[in-house]
Protein backbone atom coordinates (compact mmCIF):
# COMPACT_ATOMS: atom_id res chain seq x y z
CA UNK A 1 0.00 0.00 0.00
CA UNK A 2 1.40 3.38 -0.99
CA UNK A 3 2.45 5.60 1.88
CA UNK A 4 0.24 8.40 0.59
CA UNK A 5 -2.80 6.16 0.72
CA UNK A 6 -2.71 5.71 4.44
CA UNK A 7 -2.16 8.20 7.23
CA UNK A 8 -1.16 6.74 10.55
CA UNK A 9 -1.74 8.63 13.75
CA UNK A 10 0.46 7.21 16.48
CA UNK A 11 -0.01 7.88 20.13
CA UNK A 12 1.15 6.42 23.39
CA UNK A 13 -1.56 4.61 25.26
CA UNK A 14 -2.47 1.39 26.99
CA UNK A 15 -2.61 -2.03 25.42
CA UNK A 16 -5.06 -4.14 27.40
CA UNK A 17 -4.23 -2.10 30.46
CA UNK A 18 -0.46 -2.17 29.94
CA UNK A 19 1.05 1.31 30.36
CA UNK A 20 3.32 2.55 27.61
CA UNK A 21 2.11 0.23 24.87
CA UNK A 22 1.75 1.67 21.39
CA UNK A 23 -1.73 2.10 19.96
CA UNK A 24 -2.58 3.36 16.50
CA UNK A 25 -5.46 4.59 14.44
CA UNK A 26 -5.47 4.54 10.66
CA UNK A 27 -7.51 6.07 7.91
CA UNK A 28 -6.91 5.21 4.28
CA UNK A 29 -8.03 7.57 1.53
CA UNK A 30 -7.85 5.14 -1.35
CA UNK A 31 -8.65 1.49 -1.88
CA UNK A 32 -6.11 -0.87 -3.47
CA UNK A 33 -6.05 -0.07 -7.19
CA UNK A 34 -7.56 3.38 -6.72
CA UNK A 35 -11.05 4.58 -5.86
CA UNK A 36 -12.45 5.49 -2.46
CA UNK A 37 -11.53 3.43 0.57
CA UNK A 38 -14.52 1.28 1.49
CA UNK A 39 -13.47 0.30 5.00
CA UNK A 40 -12.34 2.25 8.05
CA UNK A 41 -9.90 0.85 10.59
CA UNK A 42 -8.37 1.96 13.85
CA UNK A 43 -6.67 0.26 16.74
CA UNK A 44 -6.45 1.06 20.44
CA UNK A 45 -5.71 -0.98 23.55
CA UNK A 46 -5.04 -4.07 21.45
CA UNK A 47 -8.44 -4.00 19.73
CA UNK A 48 -8.63 -3.30 16.00
CA UNK A 49 -11.98 -2.13 14.68
CA UNK A 50 -12.63 -2.64 10.98
CA UNK A 51 -15.84 -1.10 9.65
CA UNK A 52 -17.46 -1.86 6.29
CA UNK A 53 -18.11 1.72 5.28
CA UNK A 54 -20.24 1.88 2.15
CA UNK A 55 -23.79 2.15 3.52
CA UNK A 56 -25.15 3.61 0.28
CA UNK A 57 -24.39 0.27 -1.34
CA UNK A 58 -25.55 -1.66 1.74
CA UNK A 59 -21.90 -2.51 2.46
CA UNK A 60 -21.84 -4.82 -0.54
CA UNK A 61 -18.78 -7.04 -0.71
CA UNK A 62 -17.60 -5.74 -4.05
CA UNK A 63 -14.14 -6.70 -5.24
CA UNK A 64 -12.83 -3.36 -3.98
CA UNK A 65 -14.50 -3.88 -0.59
CA UNK A 66 -13.06 -7.38 -0.29
CA UNK A 67 -9.56 -6.12 -1.06
CA UNK A 68 -9.91 -3.19 1.36
CA UNK A 69 -11.12 -5.50 4.13
CA UNK A 70 -8.30 -7.95 3.48
CA UNK A 71 -5.76 -5.13 3.67
CA UNK A 72 -7.12 -3.90 7.01
CA UNK A 73 -7.08 -7.41 8.45
CA UNK A 74 -3.55 -8.21 7.34
CA UNK A 75 -1.91 -4.93 8.32
CA UNK A 76 0.61 -5.71 11.08
CA UNK A 77 -1.37 -8.82 11.97
CA UNK A 78 1.71 -10.36 13.58
CA UNK A 79 2.31 -7.36 15.82
CA UNK A 80 2.14 -8.21 19.53
CA UNK A 81 0.13 -5.01 19.97
CA UNK A 82 -2.80 -6.57 18.09
CA UNK A 83 -4.89 -8.87 20.26
CA UNK A 84 -8.36 -9.04 18.70
CA UNK A 85 -10.23 -7.74 15.62
CA UNK A 86 -13.85 -6.55 15.48
CA UNK A 87 -15.63 -6.35 12.11
CA UNK A 88 -18.81 -4.27 11.86
CA UNK A 89 -20.89 -2.50 9.24
CA UNK A 90 -21.86 1.16 8.98
CA UNK A 91 -25.59 1.80 8.71
CA UNK A 92 -28.61 -0.51 9.03
CA UNK A 93 -27.10 -3.33 6.95
CA UNK A 94 -24.05 -5.30 8.08
CA UNK A 95 -23.50 -6.47 4.51
CA UNK A 96 -25.82 -7.37 1.65
CA UNK A 97 -23.28 -9.72 0.09
CA UNK A 98 -21.70 -9.50 -3.34
CA UNK A 99 -22.34 -6.51 -5.59
CA UNK A 100 -24.61 -8.04 -8.25
CA UNK A 101 -23.51 -5.44 -10.79
CA UNK A 102 -20.11 -7.14 -10.74
CA UNK A 103 -21.74 -10.48 -11.43
CA UNK A 104 -23.59 -9.46 -14.58
CA UNK A 105 -22.93 -11.34 -17.81
CA UNK A 106 -21.17 -8.27 -19.20
CA UNK A 107 -18.54 -8.40 -16.43
CA UNK A 108 -17.24 -11.64 -17.85
CA UNK A 109 -16.14 -14.97 -16.43
CA UNK A 110 -12.61 -13.79 -15.65
CA UNK A 111 -13.93 -11.03 -13.40
CA UNK A 112 -16.46 -13.37 -11.81
CA UNK A 113 -13.66 -15.80 -10.96
CA UNK A 114 -11.56 -13.03 -9.41
CA UNK A 115 -14.47 -11.92 -7.22
CA UNK A 116 -15.17 -15.39 -5.86
CA UNK A 117 -11.52 -16.34 -5.46
CA UNK A 118 -10.80 -13.10 -3.58
CA UNK A 119 -13.83 -13.68 -1.38
CA UNK A 120 -12.79 -17.26 -0.62
CA UNK A 121 -9.27 -16.07 0.23
CA UNK A 122 -10.67 -13.47 2.62
CA UNK A 123 -13.02 -15.91 4.35
CA UNK A 124 -10.30 -18.51 4.88
CA UNK A 125 -7.93 -15.78 6.07
CA UNK A 126 -10.16 -15.12 9.09
CA UNK A 127 -9.43 -18.52 10.61
CA UNK A 128 -5.71 -18.21 9.80
CA UNK A 129 -5.18 -14.88 11.55
CA UNK A 130 -3.29 -15.31 14.86
CA UNK A 131 -5.89 -13.33 16.84
CA UNK A 132 -9.62 -13.88 17.39
CA UNK A 133 -11.99 -12.11 14.98
CA UNK A 134 -15.41 -10.95 16.21
CA UNK A 135 -18.32 -10.00 13.95
CA UNK A 136 -20.42 -7.21 15.48
CA UNK A 137 -23.73 -7.39 13.62
CA UNK A 138 -26.42 -4.76 13.85
CA UNK A 139 -28.85 -5.27 10.97
CA UNK A 140 -29.13 -7.45 7.90
CA UNK A 141 -26.42 -9.92 6.88
CA UNK A 142 -27.22 -11.68 3.62
CA UNK A 143 -25.46 -13.97 1.16
CA UNK A 144 -21.70 -13.24 1.34
CA UNK A 145 -22.47 -10.94 4.30
CA UNK A 146 -23.89 -13.94 6.13
CA UNK A 147 -20.84 -15.87 4.94
CA UNK A 148 -18.61 -13.28 6.58
CA UNK A 149 -20.44 -13.61 9.90
CA UNK A 150 -20.21 -17.41 9.77
CA UNK A 151 -16.48 -17.22 8.98
CA UNK A 152 -15.59 -15.11 12.03
CA UNK A 153 -14.50 -16.82 15.24
CA UNK A 154 -17.19 -15.13 17.35
CA UNK A 155 -20.33 -13.23 16.34
CA UNK A 156 -22.34 -10.85 18.53
CA UNK A 157 -25.65 -9.64 17.09
CA UNK A 158 -28.33 -7.16 18.03
CA UNK A 159 -31.86 -8.44 18.53
CA UNK A 160 -32.95 -6.70 15.31
CA UNK A 161 -30.40 -8.49 13.14
CA UNK A 162 -31.45 -11.01 10.51
CA UNK A 163 -29.48 -13.47 8.40
CA UNK A 164 -30.23 -14.94 4.99
CA UNK A 165 -28.76 -16.67 1.95
CA UNK A 166 -31.24 -15.42 -0.67
CA UNK A 167 -29.22 -16.00 -3.83
CA UNK A 168 -31.70 -18.59 -5.06
CA UNK A 169 -34.25 -15.80 -5.49
CA UNK A 170 -32.11 -14.14 -8.18
CA UNK A 171 -30.97 -17.38 -9.80
CA UNK A 172 -27.58 -17.56 -8.10
CA UNK A 173 -27.43 -20.27 -5.45
CA UNK A 174 -25.33 -19.23 -2.43
CA UNK A 175 -22.79 -22.01 -2.95
CA UNK A 176 -19.78 -20.21 -1.47
CA UNK A 177 -21.70 -18.82 1.53
CA UNK A 178 -22.87 -22.40 2.09
CA UNK A 179 -19.31 -23.41 3.01
CA UNK A 180 -19.13 -21.64 6.42
CA UNK A 181 -22.91 -21.50 6.90
CA UNK A 182 -23.14 -25.27 6.42
CA UNK A 183 -20.34 -25.74 8.93
CA UNK A 184 -21.95 -23.43 11.50
CA UNK A 185 -25.58 -24.56 11.30
CA UNK A 186 -27.27 -27.96 11.37
CA UNK A 187 -27.57 -29.32 7.82
CA UNK A 188 -31.35 -29.08 7.56
CA UNK A 189 -31.42 -25.52 8.89
CA UNK A 190 -28.67 -24.44 6.49
CA UNK A 191 -30.37 -26.09 3.53
CA UNK A 192 -33.74 -24.52 4.32
CA UNK A 193 -32.04 -21.11 4.31
CA UNK A 194 -30.28 -21.94 1.03
CA UNK A 195 -33.29 -23.48 -0.72
CA UNK A 196 -35.86 -20.85 0.29
CA UNK A 197 -33.79 -17.70 0.74
CA UNK A 198 -35.91 -16.86 3.78
CA UNK A 199 -34.17 -15.01 6.61
CA UNK A 200 -33.73 -16.21 10.16
CA UNK A 201 -33.91 -13.97 13.21
CA UNK A 202 -31.04 -13.23 15.56
CA UNK A 203 -32.56 -15.54 18.16
CA UNK A 204 -32.83 -18.34 15.61
CA UNK A 205 -29.24 -17.68 14.57
CA UNK A 206 -28.21 -18.00 18.22
CA UNK A 207 -30.25 -21.16 18.71
CA UNK A 208 -28.61 -22.86 15.74
CA UNK A 209 -25.06 -21.62 16.32
CA UNK A 210 -24.56 -18.97 13.64
CA UNK A 211 -23.91 -16.30 16.28
CA UNK A 212 -22.45 -16.50 19.78
CA UNK A 213 -24.58 -13.95 21.57
CA UNK A 214 -27.65 -11.73 21.01
CA UNK A 215 -28.17 -8.47 22.89
CA UNK A 216 -30.35 -5.34 22.59
CA UNK A 217 -28.98 -2.91 20.00
CA UNK A 218 -28.06 -0.36 22.66
CA UNK A 219 -25.86 -2.94 24.40
CA UNK A 220 -24.15 -4.32 21.29
CA UNK A 221 -21.08 -2.11 21.50
CA UNK A 222 -20.54 -2.69 25.22
CA UNK A 223 -21.01 -6.47 24.98
CA UNK A 224 -18.67 -6.80 22.02
CA UNK A 225 -16.02 -4.74 23.78
CA UNK A 226 -16.48 -6.76 26.96
CA UNK A 227 -15.64 -9.94 25.05
CA UNK A 228 -12.74 -8.28 23.23
CA UNK A 229 -11.25 -6.93 26.46
CA UNK A 230 -11.57 -10.33 28.10
CA UNK A 231 -9.62 -11.83 25.19
CA UNK A 232 -6.98 -9.12 25.62
CA UNK A 233 -6.27 -10.36 29.14
CA UNK A 234 -5.07 -13.74 27.87
CA UNK A 235 -1.70 -14.63 26.38
CA UNK A 236 -1.48 -13.76 22.69
CA UNK A 237 0.86 -16.66 21.93
CA UNK A 238 -1.36 -19.17 23.71
CA UNK A 239 -4.47 -17.90 21.90
CA UNK A 240 -2.68 -18.03 18.54
CA UNK A 241 -1.56 -21.61 19.16
CA UNK A 242 -5.01 -22.65 20.37
CA UNK A 243 -6.88 -21.01 17.49
CA UNK A 244 -4.67 -22.66 14.87
CA UNK A 245 -5.03 -26.03 16.58
CA UNK A 246 -8.82 -25.68 16.85
CA UNK A 247 -9.33 -25.16 13.13
CA UNK A 248 -6.79 -27.84 12.19
CA UNK A 249 -8.41 -30.53 14.33
CA UNK A 250 -11.93 -29.62 13.15
CA UNK A 251 -10.98 -30.88 9.68
CA UNK A 252 -9.71 -34.20 11.06
CA UNK A 253 -11.33 -37.38 12.30
CA UNK A 254 -11.49 -37.84 16.06
CA UNK A 255 -8.36 -39.98 16.39
CA UNK A 256 -6.27 -37.64 14.23
CA UNK A 257 -7.68 -34.66 16.11
CA UNK A 258 -6.52 -36.12 19.42
CA UNK A 259 -3.05 -36.78 18.00
CA UNK A 260 -2.87 -33.19 16.80
CA UNK A 261 -4.11 -31.62 20.00
CA UNK A 262 -2.02 -33.87 22.24
CA UNK A 263 1.09 -32.53 20.51
CA UNK A 264 -0.27 -28.98 20.76
CA UNK A 265 -0.85 -29.33 24.52
CA UNK A 266 2.79 -30.38 24.95
CA UNK A 267 3.93 -27.49 22.74
CA UNK A 268 1.75 -25.12 24.75
CA UNK A 269 3.46 -26.14 27.99
CA UNK A 270 6.82 -25.39 26.38
CA UNK A 271 5.81 -21.83 25.54
CA UNK A 272 7.08 -19.09 27.82
CA UNK A 273 3.50 -18.13 28.64
CA UNK A 274 2.54 -21.75 29.16
CA UNK A 275 5.23 -22.09 31.80
CA UNK A 276 4.34 -18.71 33.31
CA UNK A 277 0.65 -19.57 33.56
CA UNK A 278 1.22 -22.84 35.41
CA UNK A 279 3.79 -21.28 37.74
CA UNK A 280 1.50 -18.33 38.50
CA UNK A 281 -1.38 -20.68 39.31
CA UNK A 282 0.76 -22.78 41.63
CA UNK A 283 2.13 -19.66 43.32
CA UNK A 284 -1.37 -18.15 43.60
CA UNK A 285 -0.52 -14.97 41.71
CA UNK A 286 -1.62 -13.35 38.49
CA UNK A 287 0.41 -14.36 35.45
CA UNK A 288 2.55 -11.88 33.60
CA UNK A 289 2.25 -12.67 29.92
CA UNK A 290 4.99 -12.02 27.37
CA UNK A 291 4.55 -8.91 25.16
Amino acid sequence: MAAAAVRLSLRRGKLCGRPGALAFSSRADAAPGGGPKLTRAWQAEGIRNVVLSNPRRRNALSLAMLKSLREDLLRDSDSPELRVIIISGEGPVFSSGHDLKELSHEAGEKHHLEVFETCAELMTLLSKLPVPVIAKVNGLATAAGCQLVASCDIAVASEESTFATPGVNVGLFCSTPAVPVGRSLPRKVALEMLFTGEPITAQEALLHGLVSRVVPAEKLEDETLRIARKICKSSRSVLALGKAAFYKQMAQDVEAAYRTTTKVMVDNLALQDGREGIEAFLCKRKPTWSP
